[in-house]
Formats: structure tokens, C-alpha cells, sequence
């Protein structure tokens, strides 16, 4: 089973130029959407409307810094002091290049921070090469649901029969 890839998007218009970009890039995730830091907040602490989903973390977290309710670096710290959610891989995909933005994102643990390209074909190929390495090409920490399938799949080729 393949882990979600969270998208925490509160432009209407990035929202979709994202997901449109993700489709694209023919990736099997499904995409969880969340409109602010306090939604993607209630998500991943499994809270609220979101109590009764599955458990697991998502493959990866696209971020924006400009959200409401709770801005981006502020779900970013939280991430990062919890330790079931610790690990889990996020991208700051923000429009934002101010260097204070990006300095506080890496002191709090961003995994990358990506400036949303202008260009829309840009847009696409920088989302869609995002997707496929953090939800196919890197190796999620040990434990993760693709991780130890992965493995199982490797170790039980490597098996003489």
C-alpha cells in the first residue's frame, strides 16, 4: 500500500496548478489536501475530522510557509517535536525566497525548500520530479510501510530457492 503524499496549499490556484502537476507525473499516491497549518495539523496528530483515518505518516509533506491559522514553519516545528512524525520528509514549496524563511526552515528541519517556479512547464517538472523522489526513489526510514515492503521484496529475491 502506498503512503499518501500530504499537500498543505492554501491558494486556490497553486492548489491546483500542484495537483494538476502531480497527475502528470503519473505517480499512484493519493493526494491528501489541506487548506492550513491547523487542518494538516489535525491530520497528521490523527485529531478532529481526521480521528477515524488510517494509521501511518504520509510519504512526504509539500508545505507552504504562507498559511493560515498556523503558518508553515510553525506545523514544520511541531513535525519535527513529535516523535511519530519526526521522520517524515517535508518540502517547503513556497513562493517565498527571502533568505530569514529559508534559514529558519532548515534550523527547524526542512528536508528541502523548493521556490514555486513562475512557469507554469517549470511548475510541472519541478513537482512532478519532487513527487516521484520523495514518494518512489527515496528509501523512507526503517519501519515505514514502502521501506519494509521493499525490502522484503529485495531480501526475498536475493533468497536461493
Amino acid at each position: 500500500m502506498l503512503k499518501p503524499i500530504l499537500l498543505v496549499e492554501d491558494s486556490p490556484q497553486d492548489l491546483e496548478l500542484t495537483l494538476i502537476a502531480l497527475e502528470r507525473s503519473q505517480l499512484a499516491n493519493d493526494v491528501v489536501v489541506a487548506r492550513d497549518g491547523e487542518e494538516a495539523a489535525d491530520y497528521l496528530c490523527r485529531r478532529g475530522h481526521h480521528q477515524g483515518r488510517p494509521v501511518g505518516n504520509p510519504a512526504v509533506i509539500l508545505l507552504d510557509l504562507k498559511l493560515p491559522k498556523m503558518d508553515g514553519l510553525e506545523l514544520l516545528q511541531l513535525i519535527r517535536e513529535d516523535r511519530g512524525l519526526q521522520n517524515v520528509p517535508v518540502v517547503m514549496l513556497t513562493s517565498s525566497s527571502e533568505e530569514s524563511d529559508l534559514v529558519r526552515a532548515y534550523d527547524l528541519g526542512v528536508n528541502a525548500y523548493v521556490v514555486k517556479p513562475v512557469d507554469f512547464p517549470d511548475f510541472v517538472r519541478a513537482i512532478g520530479e519532487l513527487g516521484v523522489f520523495w514518494a518512489v526513489l527515496n528509501e523512507p526510514p526503517p519501519g515505514s510501510l514502502r521501506g519494509t515492503a521493499a525490502r522484503s521484496n529485495r531480501d526475498s529475491r536475493s533468497q536461493p530457492t
